[in-house]
């Protein structure tokens, strides 16, 4: 950047104060608080066999209102999403040394959590337009110790489940969808999460409706409800009681969500269509405001699907803006916009993956004889998302902020102003 025009970014700013932190809590919220704790029943959890094993009221008017919403048969609750991915996995009788293919564009709980079982991630790249997981780069990775699919339903839209769907059955294979930053968007007119053996949503502070932590898993086969249930809450102490013969993964945890979140909980679905109509709006409003600048690609929404926009993803291209990506990111900062990033995940470039070392100093599982053959997690081996990560990615965390549409305004004025500026801006 040009030292004598450096004032023109910044110096002006188009936005002169933060955008306001997103907060979806009400005094809805805070009644129902106030409720369970004048109740003294905060948990009515049992780790053994009888009526409270399923949890207490709230508990069960939470999990049955999501059924109803999303039009499941089961929805199950837990204590953050992490622990219900740790549950979808074990509840599919995954088994050590078995592969489940993953995206790398995700937080880094969808692969740690296929290690829980001692069970080895295998990376497949993704779209470059959606960045969901891509079926061309799933079939690639597929060998005979694969048994899963985690598909990653990134950003706020849903994977292209007809083309996984396919292709598990095509190879026998199970399917979980991780819907954490996509509640409520469809796909092909069902929810997204829903068409997966088990899907499932986090409950965490920055998601689109939360009870603080936690998660929700769906699923529509009664045998998998049951396994998620026994994982959730002590497995261990439990199967002999309720008559359960099947041992596989019935190490059990305490994966439990409470009363108090149950019922934030209830209150915040109730919200979700509001949230979700909010968002887009915003989005469209960005998109229309954008979508002339040249080398600025903005969010592509999947055909026959809807975006609930989590994230708000772009790329630059700098073949066409001549300036770098970085450059542009800090003459956006420095015009006051907040919540933009350069860099999203590739998970498989972290030291654990590197290392190949996840329990122990001795490199299990990848070192020992589950583990039936070399899995590489080199870099080049998901170039798109890479590529992403090193050149192209500028993303807009919609999830952590809540403009007014003045403030809409206002963040179109600051790309635009850059766009108009790019020329100050080449090295």
């Amino acid at each position: 950047m040009k030292n004598d025009k450096l004032a023109l970014f910044g110096g002006s700013k188009v936005i002169n104060k933060s955008f306001k932190k997103y907060n979806s809590m009400g005094s809805e919220e805070t009644e129902t608080t106030k409720s369970v704790v004048e109740s003294g029943v905060l948990s009515q959890y049992i780790g053994g066999w009888c009526d409270d094993f399923y949890g207490g009221p709230k508990v069960k008017d939470f999990e049955s209102k999501w059924a109803k919403y999303f039009k499941v048969k089961h929805a199950i609750t837990v204590n953050s999403w992490t622990s219900g991915l740790i549950t979808a996995i074990g509840a599919l009788e995954i088994e050590p040394g078995d592969e489940i293919i993953v995206s790398p564009w995700t937080m880094c709980a969808s692969a740690t959590a296929i290690l829980h079982w001692n069970a080895i991630p295998v990376f497949a790249d993704i779209e470059p337009d959606t960045y969901c997981i891509d079926p061309k780069s799933i079939i690639k990775n597929i060998s005979p110790q694969t048994k899963a699919i985690m598909a990653i339903d990134i950003g706020g839209q849903s994977a292209d489940m007809d083309s996984i769907l396919s292709i598990a059955k095509q190879y026998n294979l199970k399917v979980i969808s991780d819907t954490a930053q996509a509640p409520g968007s469809l796909y092909n007119g069902s929810f997204t999460g829903t068409l997966s053996d088990i899907g499932g949503y986090s409950l965490n502070y920055h998601k689109h409706i939360h009870t603080g932590e936690g998660g929700v898993l769906v699923t529509n086969d009664d045998n998998l409800a049951t396994k998620m249930r026994l994982i959730r809450n002590h497995a261990e102490a439990v199967v002999e009681n309720m008559g359960y013969k099947n041992l596989t993964n019935m190490i059990g945890h305490n994966f439990r969500l409470g009363e108090i979140e149950c019922a934030i909980g209830i209150e915040q679905l109730k919200k979700l269509d509001k949230i979700i109509k909010r968002r887009q709006d915003v989005a469209a409003k960005i998109s229309d405001g954008l979508q002339n600048l040249k080398g600025l690609h903005l969010p592509k929404v999947r055909e026959n699907s809807t975006h609930v926009y989590y994230m708000y993803f772009m790329t630059v291209d700098p073949n066409i803006t001549k300036a770098s990506r970085v450059k542009i990111f800090q003459a956006l900062e420095a015009e006051g916009i907040v919540g933009l990033g350069l860099s999203f995940a590739n998970i498989h470039l972290l030291p654990m993956f590197q290392n190949k070392q996840a329990y122990g100093s001795n490199g299990f599982p990848w070192s020992s004889d589950i583990c039936k053959r070399e899995v590489d997690y080199k870099k080049g081996i998901c170039p798109v998302a890479e590529n992403l990560h090193d050149n192209t990615y500028l993303g807009f965390q919609m999830c952590m902020h809540e403009m007014d549409d003045n403030e809409v305004d206002l963040f179109i004025k600051c790309f635009q102003k850059v766009w108009s500026n790019l020329d100050l801006l080449v090295e």
